[in-house]
């Protein structure tokens, strides 16, 4: 099964309950983790517009709490002969939690080409696992995850030997249970990036993110996808970063980026 499903709730529109299962934060404040409202976006657009994700963008607007009931509406401002552009707003009640910009579609070309290379790192299950050290409730959104570190520093580990030379980190991540990946599934895992930042400061850091979007690339099934997180700086109470996310084979299936509000657990 999916990590979520949305109900149809009339034309271009669907309802959501959040399972604590896709939330993040301490037991009794726990809220729903960015990357699945994007992923959550992605699936009501695609479903609207029966076309696959170019790019999307989510701006997080406020939390959404365990149980809380969410209606999506989905707008097609324009559907060309090969591309929508769409938007979709979450709302719980009145209160807006976030919204999601895409545009969809493809467009059938001879030229293609891939020029980021997947970093030589070692295989998932040859690198150590993550041991988070922040609190959690233990049946979290990362507990959807297996999640291996290929490089740099994450969970325990990351406050040692002070700030990073490059704010390089790489994670294998692998889905557990019944769902693999997919565009929306994608989304979530884009979402770990602010993780890499514990690693870039040699702090016990992470974030909450402001916004998100995410590239689609050439789609590969793929068990494991290596996410290539590089954070470019810290500013002001803020951080800037962006990943590239790997299939085992080296295609690039996405690149993501954001800006998150620093926080120093």
């Amino acid at each position: 099964m999916p990590l979520f499903t949305l109900e149809p709730a009339g034309e271009s529109r669907f309802a959501f309950t959040v399972p604590r299962s896709i939330c993040v934060g301490p037991a009794g404040r726990e809220f729903l983790f960015g990357g699945a409202g994007l992923g959550l976006g992605i699936a009501a657009l695609e479903a609207v517009t029966g076309r696959p994700t170019v790019w999307a963008a989510a701006q997080y607007l406020s939390y959404a709490r365990p149980e809380t009931r969410l209606a999506l509406e989905v707008t097609v401002p324009v559907a060309g002969n090969h591309t929508s552009q769409a938007r979709v707003v979450a709302r719980d009640g009145t209160r807006e939690i976030f919204t999601v910009n895409a545009a969809l579609g493809g467009r059938p070309h001879e030229s293609a080409g891939q020029w980021a290379t997947m970093p030589d790192v070692s295989r998932p299950l040859d690198c150590p696992a993550v041991v988070h050290n922040w609190p959690r409730t233990g049946s979290d959104m990362h507990a959807n995850f297996d999640e291996h570190v290929a490089a740099g520093r994450f969970g325990v580990a990351r406050t040692a030997g002070g700030p990073s030379d490059d704010g390089i980190a790489r994670l294998w991540v692998r889905p557990r249970g019944d769902f693999g990946f997919d565009r929306p599934h994608l989304a979530v895992v884009a979402d770990f990036l602010p993780s890499g930042l514990g690693n870039a400061l040699g702090a016990n850091a992470g974030g909450n993110s402001l916004d998100n979007t995410i590239r689609f690339g050439r789609w590969q099934a793929t068990e494991w996808v290596l996410l290539d997180i590089r954070i470019h700086a810290v500013v002001d109470g803020f951080a800037h970063g962006r990943l590239h996310l790997f299939a085992e084979d080296g295609t690039l299936l996405a690149t993501a980026s954001q800006s998150m509000i620093l926080r120093l657990h």
